[in-house]
């Protein structure tokens, strides 16, 4: 196993006694486990032939993020700070998978995650770092991120070979078959994926290009959930369903019992296709969300009748509905060079539960491979994010009302754009990337009154 190298930049300590406490301390023990397990899982694969029993893999990524100041005419208590900012996040994460029986897999990930976005990540609704949660501690903490028991029924007596992953056993499958998957995990695991723009570990930071920002997609804070969902793989296309818990609360941790008012949906349909001799990917996402939501037009009418500001959680009501829809594209231009599209809808009516403040969005992007230039490990990546609001989202905004994420007391009304480049160098001989990257965040939260903002980071992510 080839040595690596994990960089922490020191100011991420200064002056955070919580995380000088548990941050050195958790992250040296997951290191030294990671390791140790690793070691062990290649004297394993040694012995094994094609496929393999256990797969052991393991990811530390760091991100540094700096905005200077910028023109703000005032601030709410969702706002971006118009003042300076300089944060960092950490997430370190342990993958373990092994084959159960005939067709059966399970997958565990324990992972550290650490830090705070911006303003207590707070004030863009397409926030700048995908590794960002919003939770109250930004301290190291250990969770288990994913759980899950996946079964593959084959369709077919022809299989493929399918490479060892973080969460792939090295196995064969099925050409054709029908996969069920039970568990703790991440919606995005299986849906709305995208060979260009899904992973802010290794691609684009911004969340808005991690997934549809229209999709209010149900998770925990930290982006999880517990529920099933199921796939039919045919050669050049899939159809996928989902049926999962959401959170109690708007952002919560702990999700909801009761699942027959208090749940999500989720339906895609994936097709191969051919274009200028190159193939390409598009998916077609629907969803259907319940939960205990508060309703943007009975918040406002709630703050006119109370003579103060509307507070959509004073409304909520357990069964309230979003739905909506996605469209996915990847499309291959060249030899290394892609491109990707995605446009997202919901019906805007009821509060964000789990994801963010975004209730229309357009984003589009071109990826260039480093072959290009004799470094075939590197990227370079070039999106445009436009995001919107629906009409009473934006009224309740505008009536001083706030979200989770967004709110600056009052709004002038324009839509949300983004423009994001980054270039991923992989260091010669080793599993680790640094991936410069800048953003610029025009009406940041919706709002012509203030910004634009620069963004700068550095991120620093090492893989085995």
């Amino acid at each position: 196993m080839k040595p690596f190298i994990i960089i922490i930049p020191m100011h991420f300590f200064q002056n955070k006694a919580s995380f000088l406490q548990k941050g050195i301390c958790t992250l040296i023990l997951c290191l030294s486990v990671s390791i140790n397990l690793l070691s062990a899982a290649d004297q394993v694969n040694d012995t094994v032939t094609k496929e393999s029993r256990w797969c052991f893999h393991f990811q530390s990524t760091v991100i540094n993020q700096y905005h200077p100041a910028f023109h703000s005419d005032y601030e709410g208590k969702n706002s971006l700070s118009s003042s300076s900012e300089d944060n960092t996040s950490i997430t370190s994460t342990f993958y373990v998978g092994t084959k159960l029986w005939s067709g059966a897999s399970a997958y565990y990930n324990l992972e550290l995650s650490g830090g705070s976005g911006f303003s207590q990540t707070t004030g863009i609704a397409a926030f700048p770092n995908g590794e960002i949660y919003r939770v109250s501690d930004p301290a190291p903490q250990f969770h288990t991120a994913r759980l899950f028991v996946t079964q593959i029924f084959p369709l077919s007596d022809e299989y493929k070979k399918a490479d060892e992953d973080p969460n792939q056993v090295s196995t064969r499958l099925p050409v054709s078959y029908i996969s069920v998957t039970g568990g703790k995990f991440s919606v995005m695991d299986f849906f709305d994926n995208n060979s260009y723009s899904h992973d802010p570990r290794t691609q684009f930071y911004n969340w808005a290009l991690m997934g549809n920002g229209a999709w209010d997609y149900p998770a925990d804070t930290r982006g999880y959930t517990n529920g099933v969902e199921a796939e039919l793989v045919k050669p050049q296309w899939t159809l996928r369903v989902a049926a999962v818990m959401v959170p109690i609360t708007a952002n919560g941790e702990v999700m909801d019992g009761k699942i027959l008012r208090s749940n999500s949906e989720a339906l895609e349909f994936e097709h191969k296709y051919t274009l200028l001799g190159q193939q390409g990917t598009i998916r077609l996402l629907g969803y259907f969300n319940q939960a205990r939501m508060g309703n943007y037009r009975k918040a406002i009418a709630w703050g006119v009748a109370h003579n103060t500001t509307p507070c959509v959680d004073s409304v909520s009501q357990l069964g309230n509905i979003k739905y909506g829809f996605g469209i996915n594209i990847e499309q291959p231009l060249a030899p290394y060079v892609g491109s990707f599209l995605r446009l997202g809808w919901n019906n805007g009516c009821n509060e964000t539960w789990a994801f963010t403040e975004i209730d229309r969005t357009a984003t589009a992007g071109i990826q260039l491979d480093g072959t290009l230039w004799k470094r075939q490990d590197d990227k370079l990546g070039v999106a445009l994010i436009a995001d919107g609001l629906s009409k009473d989202h934006e009224e309740y905004l505008q009536a001083g009302g706030y979200g989770f994420i967004i709110g600056d007391g009052k709004l002038n009304y324009g839509a949300e754009c983004i423009g994001e480049v980054y270039y991923s160098f992989k260091v010669p001989r080793y599993n680790f990337w640094i991936s410069p990257d800048y953003q610029l965040v025009v009406n940041p939260a919706y709002n012509k009154d203030r910004g634009p903002v620069n963004i700068f980071g550095i991120r620093l992510h090492a893989e085995l």
